[in-house]
């Protein structure tokens, strides 16, 4: 009788294992933090400590299990939070959360909270999606570069790897009874990597935004309450410790402001340089056109531009530890007031009263 005791509990104890290897959850996150000096809020200067400067703080738990024939289940949910303060950004997993299927010939579903193509796929090849700061987000944001808003309510679609080639797309529903598209959103994308190069493009359009407060994208952000359409392409090319990039993107936003419209049009180039397998500095220059009846140079003038430009220094004290130094300035053309503050992850900036700001920042970030 014991031994047939001892042998079920070694058989229980194998499948136990067996299964345990097969599934995983890990914890991971970003916590950066540094001070923040801005040239010019409402005409005074800010000295601030601040959270997310390079990269949005945040943590998070992923998952993966091994449903036997290729076939696996997914999740993430993840966090953004402000580190001086302890105080989450918005709702417990405001930046992700999403359950789904993934098999490797076929691709991956997913269903939840999750942000759009243009993140995906153009995001990679901005410096605010690689090595720059949240600081170096066009103004703005209005392409929503650096994730200023996740999707709710979607369905998303994300192909497998054919040999560097990747596509994707993603719905997010309204979940309004008789207003099916009363604040929907959908998105599609696709890239190419073949050695050093990469190339994305991508288009998101958002209808009814914050319309619905429990459809796609709640809060509204640019304040297009009627529609939001964005577009994007680019490339970056690595060659040896030299990595550099150009992006196109064009926002159009419907009822802007007073049922006015804009276009956004984005023009980036940057270049990052590992000097060092530590050290390493970037430098990006953006520039932006907004043109419609929704803006004004303050001279009347329906169109008005921005020269923004960014430079990094980042040095890797560990694997999973750096600190950086990092300058944007902004200027604005005519008598438009600028801000640097970034929706979504800043909590020092704020608008200039003249037609430029600068910010220098610098601190410590750990990934773990």
């Amino acid at each position: 009788m014991k031994k047939h005791l001892v042998i079920a509990a070694a058989v229980a104890a194998t499948f136990a294992s067996a299964s345990y290897a097969q599934s995983s959850v890990t914890l991971y996150g970003i916590v950066d933090a540094g001070f923040t000096y801005t040239t010019n809020i409402g005409g005074e200067r800010n000295y601030a400590m601040t959270s997310g400067n390079v990269q949005a703080s945040r943590w998070g738990l992923r998952g993966v299990e091994d449903l036997g024939g290729g076939l696996k289940a997914v999740f993430n949910l993840e966090s953004g939070f402000d580190v001086m303060n302890g105080k989450q950004n918005g709702g417990l997993f405001n930046r992700q959360s999403f359950v789904g299927l993934s098999q490797a010939q076929f691709g991956t579903v997913t269903f939840g909270r999750q942000f759009d193509s243009v993140v995906d796929y153009v995001g990679p090849l901005m410096a605010v999606g690689t090595w720059g700061g949240t600081y170096m987000a066009h103004v703005m944001d209005n392409d929503n570069g650096n994730g200023s808003f996740s999707l709710n309510n979607s369905i998303k679609y994300t192909s497998a790897n054919y040999s560097g080639f990747q596509f994707g797309g993603t719905y997010a529903f309204s979940n309004q009874a008789g207003g099916f598209a009363n604040n929907r959103a959908y998105s599609a994308g696709a890239s190419y990597q073949n050695a050093g190069l990469r190339v994305g493009a991508a288009y998101l359009q958002a209808q009814g935004m914050d319309r619905n407060g429990n459809g796609a994208v709640v809060g509204d952000p640019l304040g297009a309450n009627e529609r939001q359409r964005t577009w994007g392409a680019g490339a970056s090319y690595t060659y040896g410790p030299v990595v550099g990039g150009v992006v196109f993107t064009q926002t159009r936003l419907n009822n802007f402001t007073a049922d006015k419209s804009v276009r956004f049009n984005n023009i980036e180039g940057n270049v990052r340089y590992n000097l060092t397998p530590a050290l390493g500095i970037g430098a990006m220059y953006t520039y932006t056109n907004a043109n419609g009846d929704g803006v004004d140079n303050g001279t009347g003038s329906r169109s008005v531009h921005w020269h923004q430009f960014g430079l990094q220094a980042d040095y890797a004290l560990s694997k999973r530890t750096d600190i950086y130094l990092e300058g944007v300035g902004l200027w604005g053309s005519g008598q438009n007031a600028v801000g640097l503050t970034q929706v979504g992850y800043t909590s020092d900036g704020g608008v200039s009263s003249s037609k430029n700001q600068g910010i220098i920042t610098t601190g410590i970030r750990h990934r773990f």
